[in-house]
């Protein structure tokens, strides 16, 4: 390989972003089903998952706005104080994506297992909580 080439290959490696190792971090409070804050005042958004909106400006629904309430109640009931496990994944709204995890287990899939959540991957549509579906519909909000 000449030279130059392996000069470019060296450097693409030092300048690529490495993934950090998980850390350990306590959790303040929960915002919603899907966020919460760090002690340190961090802003954590659950990778891979969308639980249903707390605030009647954000909720489609009344539905949406009850599930929502239950599922920050059940993440709440969770992750309060805990300490957690933060693999950060991206960022969101000023907030920090992250893979995280709970005495070992993921906190996606738990929340998931306890229909507090669905899974739910970036760049698709998020779920529709006020038809059942589990499906966004496209246009403006529904508000009942």
């Amino acid at each position: 390989m000449p030279v130059l080439a392996r000069l470019f290959v060296v450097t693409a490696a030092l300048a690529a972003p490495a993934h950090a190792a998980p850390e350990a971090s306590r959790v303040a409070y929960v915002t919603d089903g899907d966020t919460f804050r760090l002690t340190t005042g961090e802003r954590i958004r659950i990778a891979g998952i969308d639980a249903p909106e707390t605030h009647a400006d954000q909720a489609h629904c009344a539905a949406e706005r009850r599930l929502g309430d239950a599922a920050a109640a059940r993440a709440r009931a969770l992750i309060d104080g805990e300490v957690v496990s933060i693999e950060r994944v991206g960022r969101s709204y000023n907030r920090t994506v992250a893979r995280v995890t709970l005495r070992g287990r993921d906190l996606a899939a738990l929340l998931v297992a306890g229909g507090g959540a669905r899974w739910w991957r970036a760049g698709r549509p998020k779920p529709d909580w006020c038809d059942g579906t589990g499906s966004r519909r496209h246009g403006p909000a529904r508000r009942r």
